[in-house]
């Protein structure tokens, strides 16, 4: 069978996509803050957040906690649920935890979430009941993590997917039927040096995610717009963030009801409307991030603009 890379759920399966079209141009799902579904109220504030916070944190203890996981959590679903849906792209942060001995990492926004291990391996769970089905895992910040953290995490990667791991290529020749060929299913993104000498993790500038930090969504459309125009042509992926990233005086607002209540769902179907008027292709949108995925039909929203391409492949043959 044949079917677009951001199509894998069997829920979506549009049959008739060439497995031979780079994944490049496909439109593909991807969750902000994957792992945030849960966070430790118990542990220290992440090294992530400043001065300030971790001394209200620690001044007021719970009740600020409970505030920060209101403003930390963007996501509901778990891994698997997130996969169930349609998802095949996640972000992730990740840092050890300071004052902890050993190197062990864990997932991080604000407060300290699940063990990168734990996580990784319900992913691999995934993958290896879906024998055809892959994913993109995007590390791009990485928190009090010294090389002897970074050696452990790269080597957590290829102990836990192992050779579903895709080795670095041209991005152009990336296809489904190269994937399914070589049964690679995992392409892990590292925005660190540390990882410049490993053949199976891709560099982060393989794929830019340009970030708008507005809470406004007519300047983030035109920043997506415009970021996308200076998109490259050539030799990498694209993150397009449709997410809105709240400031201070937004939190302080809205301090009670969180991002999900004050900010996301209102804005929510907003910006689902933009996504439904984008087209996939290499002028296109490749990538697409949204805060709280469950709220609207997001992932099958965007995983349907693939048809476009097919209408494009119908076009060509005939």
């Amino acid at each position: 069978s044949s079917l677009p890379f951001s199509s894998f759920s069997p829920i979506f399966l549009p049959l008739s996509l060439s497995p031979l079209l780079p994944l490049l141009p496909l439109f593909t799902p991807r969750s902000h803050d994957s792992f945030s579904f849960w966070v430790d109220v118990k542990a220290p504030v992440g090294p992530d957040q400043k001065a300030i916070v971790k001394y209200l944190a620690t001044a007021f203890r719970f009740v600020s906690k409970k505030v920060m996981k209101k403003w930390s959590m963007t996501q509901n679903l778990t891994f698997k649920e997130q996969l169930d849906a349609g998802i095949r792209y996640f972000d992730l942060r990740v840092s050890s935890k300071p004052g902890e001995s050993g190197t062990e990492i864990y997932f991080i926004h604000g407060l300290f979430g699940h063990k990168v291990r734990d996580g990784l391996s319900d992913i691999n769970s995934f993958l290896d009941a879906h024998g055809k089905e892959m994913v993109f895992l995007d590390f791009n910040h990485h928190y009090a993590m010294g090389m002897e953290h970074h050696t452990y995490l790269i080597n957590m990667l290829q102990e836990v997917f192992g050779p579903k791991l895709c080795k670095i290529g041209v991005v152009e020749e990336i296809t489904l039927d190269y994937l399914w060929e070589n049964k690679y299913q995992v392409i892990v993104f590292y925005h660190h040096p540390s990882a410049e000498s490993c053949p199976l993790i891709w560099p982060g500038n393989k794929c830019p995610a340009p970030w708008a930090n507005t809470t406004d969504t007519t300047k983030l459309f035109q920043f997506l717009e415009t970021t996308l125009g200076e998109r490259a042509k050539m030799g990498s992926f694209h993150v397009t963030q449709a997410i809105l990233t709240p400031r201070v005086k937004t939190i302080v607002k809205g301090l009670v009801k969180g991002l999900r209540n004050y900010l996301v769902e209102r804005n929510l179907p907003i910006i689902l409307t933009w996504v439904e008027t984008q087209k996939p292709g290499v002028d296109g949108i490749n990538i697409i991030t949204s805060d709280f995925v469950e709220l609207t039909d997001f992932a099958n929203t965007v995983i349907n603009l693939n048809n476009l391409l097919l209408n494009e492949q119908d076009r060509r043959k005939t």
